[in-house]
């Protein structure tokens, strides 16, 4: 079967399962496989819940007409999405970035919606398997998807770019993530403005944050919209205080002469001063996309962060950061700083392990465990021995995992503080929040 007679097929039944845990009925399951199991051995389960049809790649497993044979499951995903894609008027806006994709494209959702039927990326579906989910869940009368594009090696913005065929790009910042799998911070950078190669080649158009010297050069030969502090860019930002929300102004490109004083003030929900240029972004699109000001800044300000990313949690003993979704160096310096600066008192700072940094973990944590301690923090806990044996003896606690913190915690409660807690997504600090 061809990509063009599944594609019929799957007109008929418009819905896509992988999880013979969350089957909807008269779907068509795609038998996935990964390292540790072999997604075939699901598909007579998935019909037996109620697919129509199960798309297999090893033919063993085929019981009958409802089992579709391809050389390759999840190529075939992707080929059915980008098919779709191709079918759709929509613009597709692509959203990566070392930190802030995620906020970046609720915060751009958010301010399209205003006008446009929009869809987006939900939650993090934003790998080679999430991408195509996502733009199979589009609609003929989408107007605007907006599509996060994750990566955790050199060459994966490349195959997803050219799956979605973004026609608007946005790279929110390049920092030190996924080192490991990268070969280092030059990796990193040739990996997310794969972006924007594509979007030059298919004379696409970027949003380029002029506060980063390596978007400016990077986004050479593109049709471009740039956004920044400085008055030279479309949309010219100025940022007020993250104290702890992000209060700031700004100037659409019809009123970019105005002055800071009669330019309205937005105050967002968002912690740290890292999400101005988050907020910035979603606002110069929206001006872009021909958004009145008032309803982007609106759309701005409705924004509530969640999925642990941002969230501001007052419990009966302390008032929680919790932005326990993920961690790097660069964004946990971000974190750290901003939390320093913030004019409250009695201050505890809770941090894990950063993953997948390769040969600089230990170099990494070192620095960062010293710029946490170097900070006027009532107590710095660490939730791993990372730091430790990076050479960090200081701080109130270390923890070997975060199950031995929620039992220190339940014997010695804090009480009266302002909390943040921060690290990557295999530590799970946000099992902590109900023990403080």
């Amino acid at each position: 079967m061809n990509i063009a007679e599944l594609y019929e097929l799957y007109k008929a039944h418009p819905s896509i399962c992988t999880d013979t845990r969350k089957i909807v009925k008269d779907s068509i399951f795609f038998a996935l496989s990964g390292p540790s199991f072999n997604g075939n051995t699901f598909a007579e389960t998935a019909i037996n819940s109620g697919c129509s049809f199960a798309i297999i790649d090893n033919l063993s497993y085929s019981k009958g007409n409802q089992y579709i044979f391809v050389d390759d499951v999840l190529l075939t995903l992707q080929n059915l999405a980008q098919h779709h894609r191709r079918q759709l008027a929509c613009k597709v806006i692509g959203i990566t970035g070392s930190n802030g994709k995620t906020t970046s494209k609720e915060l751009v959702r958010n301010v399209l919606a205003k006008k446009f039927k929009t869809q987006a990326t939900f939650g993090n579906l934003n790998n080679q398997v999430g991408v195509p989910l996502t733009l199979l869940q589009l609609k003929d009368d989408t107007e605007v998807a907006i599509i996060e594009m994750g990566a955790s090696k050199q060459g994966d913005i490349k195959e997803l770019v050219e799956i979605a065929e973004p026609n608007i790009g946005l790279i929110t910042n390049i920092g030190m993530a996924h080192l490991e799998g990268m070969g280092g911070i030059d990796g990193v950078i040739k990996t997310k403005t794969e972006l924007f190669d594509f979007l030059r080649t298919n004379s696409g158009l970027v949003f380029v944050n002029t506060m980063h010297e390596v978007f400016i050069s990077k986004s050479f030969g593109i049709n471009q919209i740039t956004f920044g502090e400085s008055d030279s860019n479309e949309v010219v930002g100025q940022f007020i205080s993250s104290d702890p929300n992000v209060s700031f102004k700004w100037n659409p490109t019809k009123k970019k002469g105005r002055s800071w004083n009669e330019a309205p003030l937005v105050q967002a929900l968002l912690i740290g001063k890292y999400n101005f240029e988050n907020l910035l972004a979603a606002a110069c699109i929206g001006d872009y996309f021909g958004i009145e000001e008032s309803l982007i800044n609106e759309a701005l300000q409705e924004y509530v962060p969640d999925n642990n990313r941002s969230q501001v949690i007052i419990t009966e003993n302390n008032k929680l950061i919790l932005d326990a979704y993920n961690a790097n160096p660069t964004s946990l310096e971000a974190a750290i700083l901003n939390f320093s600066n913030q004019r409250v008192k009695s201050k505890v700072l809770i941090i894990g392990k950063m993953m997948e940094l390769g040969p600089v973990s230990e170099e990494e944590h070192l620095r960062i465990g010293r710029l946490a301690l170097a900070q006027d923090f009532d107590k710095v806990f660490f939730v791993s021995k990372a730091y430790e044996n990076a050479g960090i003896k200081g701080g109130e606690k270390h923890f070997a995992s975060t199950e031995d913190a929620m039992l220190w915690f339940q014997a010695h409660p804090l009480r009266g503080f302002n909390i943040l807690i921060k690290g990557s997504r295999s530590n799970q600090l946000e099992r902590l929040k109900d023990h403080l």
